[in-house]
């Protein structure tokens, strides 16, 4: 019997108070009686409006309907056909900016909660120690990918089951890229992201960790070594930006992707860390997108008091609206139309941040009203750690060892967006590289999209 409820089934999550004490996950997922209900609330549309703004392009009415009838282990093939990381996927996405965006039960109530049941599909699949995937016979081809972020591994799954050989080589010590140094383990752990890539080492898939490429190796070597016939870059947007403002240079002055790095990668939130991190009382995150949530949800669960600084209202804030209601729900308070002017010191520390409130006005190249200073606003917020998450770029290193290679004043890839092609012949590219930060499910479509455009290439020969 179809579900007409208005609203979707709540996700079943730790308390605030005791989740803003610890790093275990916040959501804790979908029991299979809610997955059935909410699967229920799906119309069956026939024009499938979701699977449009998908960028992956899952058969999302499809899956529902096999969770609807209790068939679990179906849905998950059915996802797994068009998405090698839905674990994650069901986890991190915006849906609600894409496939559930469009979904007919959100034009009258909420829509169908899509990541939920894919989350479920992903996590019933691995808790029951689903069968691996096989290893697709080879077609005797090598291809290099540079990076194993959300757009390398959607690029090397793509490849692998098309029966390509494929390396994958990653500058840091862990694979996984922003999933595993970016996003926190309450809200993606770890041991999720290592079992979607054991799924691609399952197919073949060689990861090779500690290589910078453009130091250790040049993108010439990878096509000359081994008889690579194409490399596919996809190593994000790591390169922070900071806001030029004086004391930027401070002790207890971070950049996010420092911030956080240190925290999910290297675990310096444990007390028995070999590489602590400094523990304000009181934080300042600069920012307002997924990243500062982010950073603002550690800080909390390192025990201090976290302000976010934004200079829009809220209404402008473009990270999830889920982020920003769990991060207010574990105490994080948010100072809106405010803008850091410095940041001022106490014996090389951070001891305050000189701040001015904003009034929004014509919209600017972003379509988005522009904020300006109020004369004679400025005020002072007492801080002893501020985090810079104001965003990232693509790190300049392959731009500078790789001749010929075109890209943007700001230095992202250019590319074909039909086919992730570059200015170079056999070299690919997407995700941040080439768009700058953006969502994980985005760095996946262009990841595909380079494998179809990389695939084309070889088999017809080196030509597109």
């Amino acid at each position: 019997m179809p579900n007409m409820s208005l609203k979707k089934n709540e996700m079943p999550a730790q308390a605030p108070d005791v989740r803003s004490g610890n790093f275990l996950e916040v959501a804790l997922g979908y029991t299979e009686a809610l997955a059935v209900d909410e699967a229920a609330r799906c119309l069956n549309c026939r024009n499938k409006p979701c699977v449009e703004d998908c960028p992956v392009g899952i058969d999302i009415p499809a899956f529902i309907a096999r969770i609807g009838a209790g068939e679990f282990e179906a849905a998950y093939e059915i996802i797994a056909r068009y998405n090698s990381l839905p674990a994650i996927c069901g986890r991190v996405c915006p849906q609600e900016s894409q496939c559930e965006g469009k979904c007919v039960r959100g034009r009258r109530g909420e829509p169908v909660a899509i990541g939920r049941l894919e989350r479920f599909a992903a996590d019933y699949h691995n808790s029951r120690g689903g069968e691996a995937a096989s290893r697709p016979a080879a077609n005797g081809h090598k291809v290099a990918v540079i990076g194993s972020g959300p757009a390398g591994l959607a690029c090397a799954g793509s490849l692998a089951k098309k029966g390509y050989q494929v390396t994958i080589f990653e500058a840091l010590h862990m694979p996984g890229g922003v999933l595993v140094y970016g996003i926190p383990e309450f809200r993606l752990p770890k041991a999720i992201v290592r079992a979607e890539i054991e799924g691609l080492r399952a197919m073949g898939v060689e990861i090779v960790t500690d290589v910078v490429v453009g130091r250790s190796l040049l993108i010439e070597d990878l096509m000359e070594r081994e008889g690579r016939e194409a490399v596919f870059i996809g190593s994000g947007a790591g390169l922070p930006s900071f806001m030029g403002i004086p004391g930027e240079n401070l002790n207890g002055v971070y950049s996010a992707n420092e911030f956080l790095t240190r925290i999910n990668l290297m675990k310096a939130y444990q007390e028995d860390s070999e590489t602590p991190v400094y523990r304000g009382s009181k934080v300042a995150v600069v920012g307002g997108g997924n990243v500062a949530m982010d950073a603002a949800r550690c800080a909390r669960r390192l025990g201090a008091e976290v302000t976010v600084v934004y200079r829009r209202t809220e209404k402008e804030l473009p990270a999830r609206l889920e982020e920003v209601e769990h991060a207010k729900e574990e105490g994080v308070v948010f100072h809106t139309l405010t803008a850091p002017t410095s940041i001022n010191g106490d014996k090389g520390w951070v001891a305050s941040l000189t701040c001015q409130r904003m009034v929004l006005g014509e919209p600017d190249a972003s379509g988005r009203a522009r904020p300006s200073p109020l004369a004679g606003s400025e005020f002072t917020l007492v801080a002893d750690c501020v985090v810079m998450a104001i965003g990232t770029s693509p790190n300049p290193l392959i731009k500078a060892t790789t001749k010929g290679l075109e890209t943007q004043r700001w230095g992202g890839i250019v590319t074909d967006e039909s086919t992730g092609q570059t200015s170079l012949p056999g070299v690919y590219a997407g995700g941040d590289a080439v768009t700058g930060a953006a969502t994980v499910i985005l760095a996946m479509g262009a990841g595909k999209t380079a494998a179809e455009g990389i695939d084309r290439y070889i088999r017809g020969g080196g030509a597109e």
